[in-house]
């Protein structure tokens, strides 16, 4: 019996729609662009990387080059594991964290959150159970939903997640008969708590899953990005048949390629190119041979070093305006990567407080969008990889003002969930100095 449309609804197809649409929503990262967008506002809210540290008339030469010489070969179609030329150049970037996978372990993919897609469609059946730090990624919890995966978050500290807070998770889905399918991890300057896991709890997290047959999915967006250029090897480098490594192009060279990857094992890898061919016959052959051409043009680690420069200043700007602006609260000081995660003064609840500090012209992601349970909304992660130093000190002064009114609302009214409904989110926000 075919669905039918329902004349009862605003969307009258409601009816027609696969169960595990029923859990979807829109990120919360990607629901404030909309509004931090806006130039009047800083935007404290989006991961974006500071473009304007790559050498864009390089960039435009490579490109022009790629059309002239190689046009008919880079806009045609490919095959859907990548073309050899770019997975052999990846080879080289993944030897820069002690990794050395052959060129055909390498699976090309549209970034590396359709790569997260292809591994969780081929490993979860709903109901099946992903352990994910507490918190993770809010683009990972939206595959995860989207599959309709159970997340286990596994609580971390300020070095990462906690191995023995692992065990008893591992127990507790034993105990329960849950199936585990694999451990989510981040690794490195993590999103969004910032931290970096240390070399012996790599060691120690990489026996407990061997010991229990649990496989890692390493997600690797900023391992290349310490401010000081260290490097941790990787957890593929350490076990490359038990974790499957994701890498990206975006915070490296920039998210408009929309390339990343994934390193598997070769019976995981076979499955992975089934499922990205049939969801997009084949990763774009222009952006592959557009960033093949960069990495072979280019000093590309040097690169990296400028946008390791400009990170770290954004990163001191940060840390010292908070430290002057609001040292009510409390935070992570990264070593690396894109983000602060920032702890507020009791009682105050950084979703309900968002519509008010968009009113105040700044912009932030309520720590709520990274926890698939409801928790963090004493949290929220602050970016500093896109303004420049300038707006960043702007943007927490106007914060402080949003927090310090917060604080008295919460004096007048109660806890946060004592507030009234009608509460508007205007109320009484100062508008913002822009001297």
């Amino acid at each position: 019996m075919s669905a039918k449309p329902s004349g009862t609804r605003l969307d009258p197809w409601y009816g027609a729609y696969a169960a595990r649409t029923l859990g979807m929503k829109a990120s919360e990262t990607r629901a404030l662009f909309a509004v931090a967008n806006r130039p009047e506002v800083v935007s404290l809210a989006g991961g974006m990387p500071f473009l304007e540290a790559l050498p864009m008339e390089i960039v435009a030469k490579v490109t022009a080059d790629l059309i002239a010489t190689d046009g008919t070969t880079a806009l045609q179609y490919g095959n859907g594991q990548g073309h050899p030329k770019l997975r052999e150049a990846i080879v080289e970037v993944m030897a820069e964290e002690h990794m050395r996978p052959h060129p055909d372990d390498i699976v090309i993919t549209t970034g590396s959150q359709q790569a997260l897609d292809l591994v969780t469609r081929i490993f979860c059946d709903p109901g099946d159970v992903v352990l994910a730090e507490g918190p993770s990624y809010v683009g990972a919890l939206g595959v995860f939903r989207a599959y309709e995966a159970d997340v286990v978050h596994v609580p971390m500290d300020e070095h990462g997640l906690v191995p023995e807070a692992l065990r008893e998770a591992l127990a507790m889905c034993a105990k329960q008969g849950r199936t585990i399918k694999f451990l989510y991890l981040i690794p490195n300057f993590h999103n969004p708590a910032g931290v970096r896991l240390p070399m012996a709890r790599r060691e120690e997290i990489l026996a407990i899953c061997q010991s229990a047959g649990v496989l890692v999915v390493e997600d690797n967006a900023y391992g290349l990005l310490a401010f000081d250029g260290s490097i941790i090897p990787a957890l593929h480098s350490l076990d490359s048949e038990g974790v499957l490594y994701l890498g990206t192009f975006s915070k490296l060279l920039a998210p408009g390629y929309r390339m990343g990857w994934a390193s598997a094992p070769h019976a995981v890898r076979e499955r992975l190119v089934l499922a990205s061919e049939s969801a997009i016959l084949c990763p774009s052959h222009y952006s592959q041979l557009s960033i093949a051409a960069y990495l072979e043009s280019v000093d590309w680690r040097g690169q990296i070093a400028d946008y390791r420069d400009a990170y770290r200043v954004r990163c001191e700007t940060m840390n010292e305006a908070l430290s002057e602006f609001l040292p009510e609260c409390s935070w992570n000081i990264p070593e690396g990567g894109f983000y602060i995660w920032t702890k507020t003064p009791p009682g105050i609840d950084t979703k309900s407080m968002l519509p008010r500090a968009t009113t105040a012209l700044v912009a932030y992601v309520s720590g709520t969008g990274f926890y698939a349970d409801g928790q963090g909304a004493d949290h929220m992660r602050l970016s500093f990889c896109f303004p420049t130093p300038e707006r960043i000190r702007e943007g927490i002064r106007r914060l402080s003002g949003v927090v310090r009114r917060e604080l008295e609302l919460v004096e007048m009214f109660g806890h946060p969930d004592q507030l009234p409904d009608d509460l508007p989110a205007d109320i009484d926000v100062p508008a913002p100095d822009l001297a």
